[in-house]
């Protein structure tokens, strides 16, 4: 990967719809090689999707929250995460090294939501206890420092 593979990168996690034209133009390149370029960064798997940025406020959850889960001893993790995985206001969910073995961010659309939700948390059978942060705001997501060149 070069300095052009890296701006492509960067210019497609800003605006995923830009054309090859656009592309071509940020980086210096004809719209063919842009597109081949780009071609390659998929197959390889460093793109692996193309998707819309929703604003969790715009379907009604003004709350987010990280949730740690600890299980119990000999759970079976991979139906612990299954279940997990069901729970709709679950939006990511992480295997993670240190006290907990999952971290899971929520999205809600209150208090009594996120009360919901811890509740489901605790229901799943495995789970031991689950540990609780609410994000009070957001100073950035969706950074990648590993696209600036070396």
């Amino acid at each position: 990967m070069d300095d052009v593979d890296r701006q492509l990168l960067g210019a497609l996690r800003a605006n995923g719809r830009a054309t090859f034209a656009e592309l071509a133009r940020l980086v210096g390149l004809s719209a063919p090689a842009v597109h081949e370029r780009v071609g390659k960064l998929e197959s390889s798997g460093v793109i692996t999707g193309y998707h819309a940025a929703i604003a969790p406020e715009a379907l009604g959850n003004t709350m987010s929250a990280l949730v740690g889960i600890f299980i119990t001893d000999n759970a079976p993790l991979d139906s612990i995460e299954l279940d997990v995985a069901a729970i709709t206001a679950v939006e990511h969910c992480w295997f993670v090294a240190g006290e907990e073995t999952l971290v899971v961010k929520v999205a809600v659309r209150d208090v009594a939501g996120l009360e919901a939700t811890i509740r489901e948390l605790n229901a799943v059978r495995g789970v031991a206890r689950t540990r609780t942060t609410v994000v009070l705001s957001t100073k950035f997501e969706d950074r990648f420092g590993s696209l600036a060149a070396d």
